[in-house]
């Protein structure tokens, strides 16, 4: 039996295009309507690189524990908080550039235009951004991960 491995890179790819095609779908359907796409705001960009970094500092303190450094301020409920938050983390990333690059999508056919081209940097910096805070969640997956034990190893070579 394989020991649970936490979220894949597939299934962020997977919840991102998902993403992008139903936000896709919808933005196209309220352009048709006459409505123009919505102004990413920068205070959605700051705050996702407020999340990384506090993702990535979190998980670090983590890792260190994990390798061996004392720390007793990272309890055990606290380091599968952070572990949670990781997945959550990238999750969120992953489905936020889907929805970054449907808005981008959406906008391209008329990229032409130097207006239309202005309102598009700021999607694909959100996308970018995302992606980042996607990447942290990933990391700190990673770090949280538990080690197998030598005794372990040595009970898994017995059994097959």
């Amino acid at each position: 039996m394989r020991p649970h491995t936490g979220i894949r890179v597939t299934t962020l790819v997977l919840a991102g295009v998902t993403m992008t095609v139903l936000a896709w779908l919808g933005l196209r359907w309220l352009a048709s309507g006459g409505n123009g796409v919505p102004e990413p705001g920068w205070v959605g960009a700051a705050a996702m690189l407020f999340l990384g970094g506090g993702l990535l500092v979190a998980g670090w303190q983590v890792r260190k524990l994990r390798d061996g450094t004392p720390n007793p301020a990272i309890t055990p409920l606290r380091a599968a908080r952070t572990l949670v938050l990781g997945q959550a983390g990238a999750l969120t990333g992953a489905v936020l550039v889907g929805w970054y690059l449907a808005n981008v999508l959406v906008l391209l056919p008329d990229a032409d235009v130097d207006s239309q081209r202005a309102r598009i940097w700021p999607f694909v910096l959100h996308a970018v951004v995302a992606l980042l805070l996607s990447v942290a969640g990933m990391a700190v997956q990673t770090w949280c991960r538990l080690r197998p034990r030598d005794d372990e190893d040595e009970k898994d070579a017995d059994l097959a």
